[in-house]
């Protein structure tokens, strides 16, 4: 399938149907990207630096979303208040992977847990959730499938900021300029736009990846 159609399918249902749940995302060989958005007061200087300033707390859980339409819908095109600032961020694949393999479910599932107490006694120690939550269209309405969120605290948030982010840039005029072509009905060109994300090979055992009969 081309890069023109994979950018289409973002907003009609694909001709080839996505499994339920799947990471797709910006990724090279070592790096895979994922965004968030913040206050100009924050964003601003990661994107200058190329870092996470010291004002960002390191103590507190961060989610960070591989899909670029699903961060739109987040934010609301970076207009809702303390999410203006739109940032793509680079991180190592090791560290992905690190966080991946040490999750467990924002949600109780007792396809993967054996009971509600161990479900909890896991979700203590974890230092990565995660949920699968419908992806995107370009209008920001909900598809049949679902994209990784993934929240880091602790360990994982440290690591994070100061070990696995590689590059940080403000894609929020990217943000803004396939907004207003949505906004003028021109989803053609805003899907030109789209960064071109792909499935990425997470580590087996990520939680949730078992695509079960029901959402």
């Amino acid at each position: 399938m081309s890069s023109e159609n994979n950018r289409l399918n973002h907003t009609t249902e694909p001709a080839h149907p996505e499994p339920l749940r799947r990471v797709r995302a910006v990724h090279t060989a070592t790096t895979i990207t994922v965004y968030q958005a913040y206050s100009p007061s924050l964003g601003l200087p990661a994107a200058r630096d190329g870092r996470f300033p010291p004002a960002w707390k390191r103590e507190r859980m961060t989610w960070i979303k591989p899909s670029f339409l699903w961060m739109m819908y987040r934010c609301g095109w970076a207009t809702k208040p303390d999410q203006e600032r739109v940032l793509a961020i680079e991180i190592d694949r090791t560290g992905f992977d690190w966080a991946l393999r040490h999750a467990c479910l924002s949600h109780y599932d007792p396809v993967v847990h054996s009971d509600r107490d161990a479900w909890k006694r896991q979700l203590h120690a974890s230092p990565v959730r995660i949920q699968w939550d419908p992806e995107r269209d370009l209008c920001l309405k909900p598809l049949p499938y679902r994209s990784l969120q993934l929240g880091l605290s602790g360990e994982a948030s440290r690591r994070y900021a100061d070990e696995w982010t590689v590059a940080i840039r403000d894609v929020t005029p990217l943000a803004h300029e396939i907004h207003a072509l949505v906004a003028r009905g021109d989803l053609t060109s805003a899907a030109a736009l789209l960064p071109e994300e792909r499935p990425y090979p997470a580590p087996a055992g990520t939680p949730g990846l078992y695509c079960p009969a029901a959402a």
